[in-house]
């Protein structure tokens, strides 16, 4: 039977975030049950709530950093059973069958992956994300949280944790490496933990010094204010990668000039404006720029077995239910040190 599970949704653009019932579907052979024990609360779900990116679905509930046990499962579901601990993050189903798909990558699928909310399923139905008491997905989108992992401070990873940790695998990040993360927010913080785990050496570029001793702290070595100009001269040709975690507009050939020959800036950030560069930024020092969104779900769940082999966790400040409106508010103020964790008990209490 269908399951009437408490929730919070945005109902409408721009519109504060209100207490609301949602039915989750059937279990299919292949679905798993989870009750939310946390959900992050991620730049992007306000983005979406106040439609920023294109046209959204309303009533909208947002949430695709989830972390939570197995209530229930399908008929046919072998790898999960009642008491697990889970985790979902931004996407819920794929069409298994192109090549994307069968390499792993998912979040590339030709048919177009199912986002975790504001999406519309293979089925017609509107996705529902992790701000509720529970969420039902297909098995091959659940990820399991090792046992080292609070499920607090796993549920960031689901979405800033992979978003970070994909890159620094692909530009093959590890000793002898040195990164560069510009940034040190929700997914700076996490980027930062992750290089120096892989055995980087990091350094934090961040407007102010004011969270210098947060980034010494995380592991990287050193950190630099780009609002000082001198930063980019001491700083030339010195990095292999640079993760970009912002999400606003960047003097990129400044950036670009950091670089060591044959080096990369991989932007995860997501500006509301394009950005421009000169050619010769790249062509003189064979430099790569590119962009990175999420991993598939082998990544995913290889990204959580790392974290907990090298206690890496997001540093947070939980929440309840009624906090949610002003939580935005200070993402949006860049108040908050590092994510926002809603205790989804507190969900229509």
């Amino acid at each position: 039977m269908t399951t009437t599970t408490p929730a919070i949704a945005a109902p409408a653009a721009g519109q504060p975030l209100a207490p609301t019932t949602i039915v989750r579907r059937d279990l299919r052979p292949d679905d798993v049950l989870i009750d939310v024990a946390f959900a992050g609360i991620c730049h992007s779900d306000i983005h979406q709530a106040k439609e920023d990116w294109g046209t959204a679905i309303f009533p909208m509930v947002p949430g695709h950093e989830i972390a939570g046990v197995v209530a229930a499962v399908g008929s046919g579901v072998t790898k999960y059973q009642v008491g697990d601990r889970v985790g979902v993050g931004c996407m819920v189903d794929s069409c298994g069958e192109c090549e994307y798909c069968l390499a792993g990558v998912e979040q590339s699928c030709l048919k177009g992956n199912v986002p975790t909310y504001n999406g519309v399923g293979y089925d017609g139905e509107n996705t529902y994300g992790g701000y509720s008491r529970q969420v039902v997905v297909k098995d091959h989108f659940v990820c399991r949280v090792p046992d080292g992992l609070g499920l607090d401070i796993a549920a960031p990873l689901l979405c800033a944790g992979i978003t970070t940790y994909s890159p620094l695998r692909q530009w093959h990040v590890g000793p002898g490496k040195k990164v560069a993360v510009v940034g040190l927010g929700g997914l700076g913080h996490l980027g930062v933990k992750l290089a120096v785990a892989m055995g980087a050496e990091v350094t934090v570029l961040s407007q102010s010094l004011k969270k210098q001793e947060d980034g010494l702290k995380l592991g990287a070595k050193d950190y630099y204010a780009t609002g000082d100009e001198a930063t980019f001269d001491v700083l030339r040709g010195r990095f292999d990668v640079i993760l970009n975690t912002v999400s606003a507009k960047l003097p990129i050939d400044a950036y670009l000039s950091l670089l060591r020959v044959g080096g990369a800036m991989v932007n995860v950030g997501a500006p509301g404006e394009p950005l421009s560069y000169n050619a010769f930024s790249l062509l003189g020092g064979n430099k790569i720029l590119a962009g990175s969104g999420i991993g598939g779900m082998r990544e995913t769940q290889e990204m959580l077995d790392f974290c907990a082999e090298h206690g890496i966790g997001a540093e947070i400040e939980t929440i309840t239910a009624d906090q949610v409106n002003t939580a935005y508010e200070r993402v949006e103020n860049s108040d908050v040190r590092y994510r926002f964790v809603i205790d989804a008990a507190t969900i229509g209490a």
